[in-house]
């Protein structure tokens, strides 16, 4: 299961249904992993953050605890490809996200998110919390 961005966020929140939801995978022995993409975008959070020393403790400690893996060319291709397909259509998602979605597809994972943005790629599975 591939741990979106939003969803991390709200873990290092303390929300509650984020940490459930993590629980419940843990108990599941479900594989938990995080896309180098989500750490670019925690990055990018980290340095506009108000606290960053407090955020960066809080990033290294969910990086320590889960398996990450990187965009590869596979997910490069098809993370491209979901991009230029809903731009086409008019229907645009973040780049982060279709790269994320790429890393998912390519290694056939669902992705673990709130973000109703990876509901416009019909052959990705996702799963809410």
């Amino acid at each position: 299961m591939i741990l979106d961005t939003s969803f991390l966020i709200d873990l290092m929140d303390g929300k509650q249904n984020a940490i459930a939801k993590a629980q419940e995978l843990t108990k599941r022995n479900e594989a938990q992993i995080i896309t180098t993409v989500s750490i670019f975008e925690l990055s990018s959070g980290l340095a506009q953050s108000k606290k960053p020393d407090r955020e960066r403790q809080k990033i290294m400690q969910i990086l320590a605890e889960q398996t990450v893996w990187p965009l590869d060319d596979d997910g490069a291709h098809i993370g491209g490809r979901i991009d230029g397909e809903l731009a086409k259509k008019g229907q645009s998602i973040s780049p982060e996200d279709c790269m994320i979605a790429g890393i998912a597809l390519s290694k056939k994972q669902t992705v673990l998110s709130r973000d109703s943005d990876f509901k416009r790629i019909s052959t990705l599975e996702t799963e809410p919390y």
